[in-house]
């Protein structure tokens, strides 16, 4: 899993999936770096790593689940490779209500007490996929753990943790760490 965890590590760098300037996150917040975490979830390589360490991480803690969601867009492709690596069908979750048909924020079947493992691309403060766990909740569904394949760590951990069991994948920390042992330059 270490060589794995290395090789992701890596590809943020030779995807060029972070990149540096003038940002305002989905928070709100500005940043002088953005994690592009979509660049290696349509990185077909990159996206079999994600899934693969995600459910390895689940299997070394005991996580059992039922179904697999993650939020919508940037969620979506990992949750989806997330779902063919366990074999676990697939939810995803609507940022607001559909306007049409049955008006559902969900996609695919909610069972009462099912557990769920949510998924999700970049945390900054976690609030995306804290209203994802909600709207999983109110279905009835047990969220068992949520992960993460970046956490900025600037709060999303604390906040998320209160509540759920919380796995990044990687944090800034580790990113930035490589970056400067490879002297990588902005």
């Amino acid at each position: 899993m270490k060589d794995a965890k290395a090789r992701l590590i890596d590809m943020f760098f030779t995807e060029e999936a972070i990149l540096f300037g003038r940002f305002v996150l989905t928070s709100g917040r500005e940043s002088d770096y953005y994690i592009n975490v979509k660049k290696l979830s349509t990185n077909p390589m990159a996206l079999r790593i994600i899934a693969r360490l995600m459910a390895e991480r689940a299997k070394a803690l005991g996580i059992e689940f039922d179904r697999v969601a993650g939020p919508e867009l940037g969620a979506v492709p990992i949750a989806t490779a997330l779902s063919l690596e366990t074999e676990k069908p697939l939810v995803i979750v609507r940022k607001k209500p559909k306007g049409h048909g049955t008006g559902s924020q969900i996609e695919g079947e909610v069972k009462p007490g099912e557990k769920i493992f949510l998924v999700e691309d970049v945390t900054t403060t976690g609030g995306s996929v804290l209203r994802a766990a909600e709207v999983l909740e109110k279905a009835g569904a047990e969220i068992v753990a949520i992960s993460v394949v970046v956490d900025r760590e600037e709060g999303a951990g604390g906040r998320i943790g209160e509540r759920y069991r919380f796995i990044p994948l990687v944090t800034v920390s580790e990113l930035f760490a490589r970056r400067g042992s490879a002297g990588v330059e902005e």
